[in-house]
């Protein structure tokens, strides 16, 4: 393996471990919290007070910034798929630290990952050596990555004026495509944004390129409209249902995004392209699988009064009397006209 893929991939495998780590942290501060006090669910801040809470957001902070750095060394048809290991690491800890039992299914689903992880590794390009980020800039602004962009802005277009407005709420896949097509430009503007730190941290000064600025600016749009409209996802759908459509399709434009701009596959051969489709393919099997062996969250009541008021069926005898029973009680020879629940 290259040198500096391998950097890279210690780097990516850190940072999946401090995600993944940090969303049981973050849970562990949670429960916490709700037994003191309102759960976070219901608009509670008690979680602020907790350490564990704090643990969580800095591991968070480290995996991210490990990720950040990450792309540096490494093309990101590495290091974005890298990144289900987070969700093996996070499901192993929740069996061990949270209780939440870890199905034999979702076992075959951590094995597919690792499996997929493993062949994505050893059938990887090679990083290309790039000396300023002028030449980055020559390849943001080639006729195939241009249009792309063209299309990604025209697409993002469609779907935040006026598909989200019509089909935003009952269809997943508006929220979850918005956040991961735009994705595809904030990795390639952040692995920019990355290259001329480092050449700047090695002596050799990008802070004066117009272009590092425009690359920052890109950044930041883009992190802040991916970031809104995956929280919109979340609180929408299934969180279940969100986080492997939304690695999927994150992962394939990125993937597509930096094999246009970065040239990843070029000189690789058509066996090795193959067997690195096939591995991501497997790591997507292996998340839609874990994910589905997920027990989902108890629902929140919000009517107070439900769990104190009992079920009440009314009844009409033969006679012609109304009588009113328990939902436990059994009276077969009287038939079921209202339930009280049929006015909620």
């Amino acid at each position: 393996m290259y040198s500096s893929n391998l950097k890279g991939f210690i780097l990516a495998v850190v940072s999946s471990a401090f995600i993944g780590s940090s969303f049981i942290f973050k849970k562990k501060g949670l429960i916490r919290a709700s037994v003191n006090g309102p759960a976070a669910s219901v608009g509670g801040y008690g979680y602020l007070k907790e350490p564990l809470w704090w643990i969580g957001m800095v591991t968070m902070v480290i995996g991210e910034l490990a990720n950040f750095v990450a792309y540096v060394y490494a093309p990101a048809v590495l290091v974005t798929p890298l990144g289900a290991l987070s969700i093996i690491v996070s499901a192993v800890l929740a069996h061990f630290l949270l209780k939440e039992k870890l199905q034999k299914m979702g076992m075959l689903g951590c094995l597919l990952c690792i499996v997929g992880s493993t062949v994505i590794v050893l059938h990887s390009p090679e990083e290309q050596s790039l000396s300023s980020v002028q030449e980055i800039w020559e390849l943001a602004v080639q006729p195939a990555f241009l249009l792309y962009t063209a299309s990604v802005v025209a697409v993002m277009l469609v779907l935040m004026l006026y598909c989200a407005p019509r089909y935003g709420q009952t269809n997943i896949l508006i929220y979850i495509g918005i956040c991961s097509i735009i994705g595809s430009l904030t990795v390639m503007s952040v692995k920019a944004i990355g290259i001329a730190i480092k050449l700047t941290l090695e002596g050799t000064n990008q802070l004066k390129y117009f272009q590092t600025w425009i690359f920052g600016m890109v950044a930041v749009t883009c992190i802040i409209t991916q970031l809104n409209y995956l929280n919109m996802a979340l609180d929408t759908f299934n969180t279940a249902i969100v986080s492997p459509i939304y690695y999927a399709m994150f992962t394939s434009f990125t993937i597509f995004a930096s094999a246009i701009m970065f040239k990843d596959y070029s000189g690789q051969s058509v066996s090795s392209i193959a067997s690195e489709l096939c591995g991501f393919i497997t790591v997507l099997s292996g998340t839609a699988i874990l994910h589905s062996t997920r027990e989902p969250d108890p629902p929140l009541i919000t009517d107070l009064y439900t769990p104190l008021s009992p079920k009440v069926s009314w009844y009409i005898q033969s006679n012609g009397e109304w009588k009113q029973k328990d939902e436990d009680g059994s009276t077969p020879n009287f038939l079921t006209v209202l339930r009280q629940d049929y006015f909620k």
